[in-house]
């Protein structure tokens, strides 16, 4: 189980209006917690197996995947699959960081760049509200010098993006949805959590199941266009994270057949 740092505590990640309503949800919400005889977990056993061991009253249902039809904000744009049937296998970075995410400028340009300067094929998931104003503008010539390298869209389906065979890795904010996708689907990952469970869940990838990389930031705050080159390289020539990633994706299949945990459970 990773360490807990008191620095990532929800209610320290937030504004001070937010504070005490998330700090009182939190408690009500474990006072419940002894009320139940038993709680689902999203989760499989053995992915947390020394939590459950721990606490056998939590029970891991298997991991639990949103239908990408009804579960988002946005509607998809289907026609990235199209585009990702031509492109090598184990080539594309999908970069997704889902909703409720927004980049200043800065840093917006900054992993605009370190895509392109990366050298290979990526979709990127661009929400209408992914920077903190309301165009997106990219850099300068950005969308023309990366014309034939990457495809920008406004939401993608993701089950259906992580499982294709061109996919190489997910770079990734962390939510916990986003987590068991990834891991359901064999896929390294690059972590870029933001608040929240998020940077409790990079531990766990990184520390824990070490199935990916994280992203530093620098002196300024910023993850910059040279970390996440250093990153991709790094994560694409580790054939240890490779391996580590199939295994999980392996290990969550066989937990769902009927010789696993969680039939024997239910």
């Amino acid at each position: 189980m990773p360490a807990l740092n008191a620095d990532n505590l929800v209610w320290l990640c937030m504004g001070e209006l937010a504070i005490k309503s998330v700090f009182n949800t939190i408690l009500t919400n474990n006072e419940a917690v002894h009320l139940a005889e038993y709680l689902i977990c999203n989760s499989f056993y053995e992915l947390e197996h020394f939590v459950f061991k721990m606490i056998p009253n939590f029970k891991p249902i298997r991991p639990l995947l949103l239908s990408s039809r009804f579960a988002n904000f946005w509607s998809e744009d289907s026609t990235c699959l199209t585009w990702f049937n031509e492109q090598p296998a184990e080539s594309v970075i999908y970069v997704a960081f889902r909703s409720f995410t927004v980049f200043n400028k800065q840093q917006f340009d900054e992993l605009a760049i370190g895509l392109e300067l990366s050298g290979k094929p990526f979709l990127w998931v661009v929400q209408p509200d992914l920077t903190e104003r309301p165009d997106n503008v990219y850099p300068d010539r950005f969308e023309k010098r990366v014309a034939g390298q990457g495809r920008m869209v406004g939401w993608a389906p993701q089950r259906e993006v992580l499982a294709h065979p061109s996919i190489t890795c997910f770079l990734t904010h962390c939510g916990w949805n986003s987590t068991m996708e990834g891991v359901s689907t064999g896929v390294p990952f690059l972590t870029w959590p933001f608040f929240g469970d998020q940077l409790f869940n990079q531990s766990y990838i990184c520390d824990i199941w070490k199935v990916g990389l994280r992203l530093n930031h620098n002196g300024n705050g910023i993850i910059s266009s040279d970390e996440i080159t250093k990153k991709v390289d790094g994560l694409l020539e580790d054939e240890g994270i490779k391996t580590r990633a199939l295994k999980l994706k392996e290990i969550e299949m066989n937990s769902i057949s009927k010789s696993g945990v969680f039939f024997k459970e239910f």
